[in-house]
């Protein structure tokens, strides 16, 4: 690990992040899953918007964009159709992502273009205050819902399979090797894959809703997370309360920025 740290990460202690966090875990794998890889640094960006997730691009040791919120995306977008030949991965939060990025995100999926979105979920709005975000679950409470959420959460992966995502995959911070796993094989899917990374907030959401502290977090993301192979064998009933985590979704589809080039030659063709 310490060869890791040497090579990917930019010598920015201390960092922001609250004891317990679980986003360290999340950017550790991220970094696991490159080095397995091989991936040239010097042809792989991460972009980030803004948000306690957002702020592990400003650790890591590549070309990096901490965007603006809810604009990871459009950023990520642009530098991959400049260059296609990038490694173009974007690190995002449930709030940046699905709140105020949430049409970019759609949008992102539909178009099936060639970027690697790693969401940090940990269920709330941290670094601004603990404020709910679409991911927080229902009833649960939050300095903008003191007395319970109302709305029902969004299911992103669901939301990304819908939207036209071609790999759709989740992990926890507890699962951390399968973390690692599940990015690398979106990292190589050749379109849009999602990987939601299901994170502890101890500070934020585990406190206002009693949840224990962070190693209490951690037993309940093991407790709830059932693999994808295990939940086929599994009827409703068990799997009330529970997630899957894995690959939940992989397809093929054409990828934007080769049917971009497409429409490119086309007009070099019809200009002669």
């Amino acid at each position: 690990m310490e060869k890791l740290i040497e090579k990917y990460y930019r010598p920015r202690l201390p960092h922001i992040w609250c004891p317990g966090c679980g986003n360290g875990i999340v950017t550790s794998s991220i970094i696991k899953a490159i080095d397995k890889l091989g991936l040239d640094q010097d042809k792989t960006v991460i972009v980030s918007g803004i948000g306690c997730s957002s702020r592990a691009s400003g650790y890591l040791n590549f070309d990096t964009v901490h965007s603006l919120h809810g604009r990871a995306l459009p950023v990520a977008t642009g530098i991959k159709l400049a260059d296609p030949e990038l490694n173009v991965i974007v690190i995002t939060g449930d709030g940046d992502g699905t709140a105020i990025g949430g049409n970019h995100f759609i949008h992102t999926a539909r178009r099936n273009i060639n970027l690697t979105v790693i969401l940090f979920n940990n269920n709330i709005y941290g670094m601004t205050g603990g404020q709910y975000s679409p991911l927080t679950p229902t009833d649960s409470k939050a300095t903008t819902a003191p007395y319970g959420t109302l709305e029902r959460a969004f299911d992103i992966a669901e939301l990304a399979k819908a939207a036209g995502a071609t790999y759709v995959a989740r992990g926890t911070a507890f699962h951390a090797n399968m973390l690692v796993d599940v990015i690398a094989k979106g990292i190589s899917h050749d379109g849009f894959s999602l990987i939601e990374a299901v994170t502890q907030c101890p500070i934020y959401f585990g406190r206002q809703n009693k949840k224990g502290d962070a190693s209490a977090m951690l037993k309940t993301q093991r407790d709830n997370a059932v693999t994808v192979e295990a939940a086929k064998k599994l009827s409703p009933e068990q799997l009330e309360g529970k997630f899957k985590i894995g690959v939940l979704h992989q397809s093929e589809a054409p990828e934007y920025t080769k049917q971009y080039q497409g429409i490119i030659d086309r007009a070099q063709k019809g200009a002669k």
